[in-house]
């Protein structure tokens, strides 16, 4: 059988937004269970010197291709899920905008409040399974208001499930450029420092990596029901027509 290749630009166009989606989302998230399931134990185990010449530049690079990665997810996502939004407007009769409109601010309040509750770093704000249920809630709540407000009739399984999934992903990459780049730049410039020149650690350090490092398990968490809703989108109809 020979093989057609689609001719018109559209339909090229949103395979290359895929692909582009697909190869971010890959690179993304292998760093991200790198970090959590890898790195982390690693470096515990390392003496402050060989931590010292390895941190920096290992996480330099790394944290490079995560930020960049997180981008290219997001963002390509975003370009293909608006064709599914547009599409299912048009066939409805409703509005683009309160679809797109209600992710961004749903999820953007969301991981303000996940944030606010980070800030303290102290008692039980503290402790991870202490954030995991207050996040928990969060992101259900999240979920919920964005069903609730998209739920005129017309709204697909494809748009709702990549509405929460996809919100949930934009969280994930307020993470990691709010809170763990943000943080990890500081504790590289330290930690090389300390390396080169036996400068003390700040103690905002200790603060700084404990922020990062429970909000990249957070974002490890998080991928799991973020990957089901992708696939639930076209394979699993639990939400609209």
């Amino acid at each position: 059988m020979p093989v057609q290749i689609p001719s018109d630009f559209t339909t090229n166009l949103l395979m290359f937004f895929r692909l582009l989606h697909f190869v971010g989302g890959v690179t993304w998230l292998g760093l991200l269970y790198f970090f959590n399931l890898v790195n982390v134990p690693f470096m515990k185990e390392l003496d402050p010197a060989t931590r010292g010449k390895v941190l920096p530049n290992l996480m330099t690079r790394a944290l490079w291709w995560f930020r960049m990665s997180s981008l290219l997810t997001v963002f390509m996502g975003f370009a293909y899920w608006q064709t599914i939004v547009a599409a299912d407007a048009h066939n409805g009769g409703g509005s683009v905008g309160t679809a797109t409109g209600s992710f961004f601010l749903i999820w953007t309040i969301a991981w303000g409040l996940m944030y606010a509750c980070l800030i303290p770093g102290k008692g039980a704000l503290d402790k991870g399974p202490v954030l995991a249920m207050i996040y928990t809630v969060i992101l259900i709540a999240a979920s919920v208001a964005y069903l609730r407000i998209n739920d005129h009739g017309w709204e697909s399984n494809r748009l709702l499930a990549i509405g929460i999934g996809g919100g949930m992903g934009w969280v994930m990459m307020l993470n990691v450029w709010g809170v763990i780049w943000r943080a990890q730049k500081k504790i590289i410039l330290w930690t090389k420092d300390n390396a080169l020149n036996n400068t003390a650690m700040p103690e905002k350090a200790k603060y700084l990596g404990r922020q990062a490092f429970l909000t990249s398990r957070a974002n490890f968490v998080m991928s799991f029901p973020l990957l089901f809703l992708m696939g639930a989108a076209s394979h699993y109809p639990m939400f609209g027509r």
